[in-house]
């Protein structure tokens, strides 16, 4: 245990371990469009991604009325669904998945996804085993409220000083903040290098053989 500097190590989902960021920014804008909502640039559907859905589509749409909510949502699934298999593992995710759950760390997943969408995924790339434990926004609270993070540390009885969260966006490393947690971003995802700097990771990641490498030495 003392050789490691993490014991629980969590990770965000799209944009960090898959390759997603394009396509929800893309059916954001979709889904706007389809309820009559001004349509948010991609800038501004990329930023709200790692929040919970709802939460998320709020935010892009600010002009949408609360009513049209439910129509907005389905919307967004409807278009997600049906190129979801479009999706996969940034290249090198698995191998470095594999090293970590081999030196004894627990392994998580913190995500603004819903259960059904993250189970799904799970199943889709085979990564079920790799996993300990995972939260999702409809689980608890959408980031970065720090309660997801809160639940998998008391799972595990790991305190916040052995918990590292590894997220592409300011939700994620904001959330790690307010749960005590220290936290590493990765530029690959929705949100660039500068914006995640703000928030004090101890490292940033622009590829994910750079994110391997400094997990095998720092973590």
């Amino acid at each position: 245990m003392n050789s490691r500097r993490f014991d629980l190590i969590a990770f965000d989902w799209d944009g960090t371990l898959f390759d997603s960021t394009a396509i929800i920014a893309r059916c954001i804008q979709a889904a706007v469009r389809d309820v009559g909502g001004r349509e948010p640039t991609f800038e501004e559907a990329s930023y709200v991604i790692g929040m919970g859905l709802m939460q998320a589509l709020a935010h892009a749409a600010p002009d949408v009325p609360k009513e049209l909510y439910p129509q907005l949502g389905e919307r967004y699934r409807h278009h997600y669904f049906a190129i979801q298999h479009e999706i996969s593992l940034f290249d090198g995710v698995l191998p470095m998945l594999d090293k970590l759950k081999a030196r004894g760390h627990l392994l998580v997943v913190a995500t603004g996804k819903s259960r059904r969408g993250l189970d799904e995924a799970l199943q889709s790339v085979l990564l079920a085993g790799l996993f300990d434990a995972s939260r999702t926004a409809d689980q608890t609270a959408s980031k970065p409220d720090p309660l997801m993070l809160h639940e998998l540390m008391a799972e595990f009885d790991v305190p916040p000083e052995r918990t590292l969260m590894i997220g592409d966006t300011t939700h994620d490393l904001q959330m790690a903040l307010n749960a005590g947690c220290a936290s590493v971003g990765v530029s690959y995802g929705a949100h660039d290098g500068s914006e995640l700097t703000s928030l004090q990771p101890l490292f940033v990641a622009h590829k994910v053989q750079q994110l391997h490498d400094w997990l095998l030495v720092n973590g």
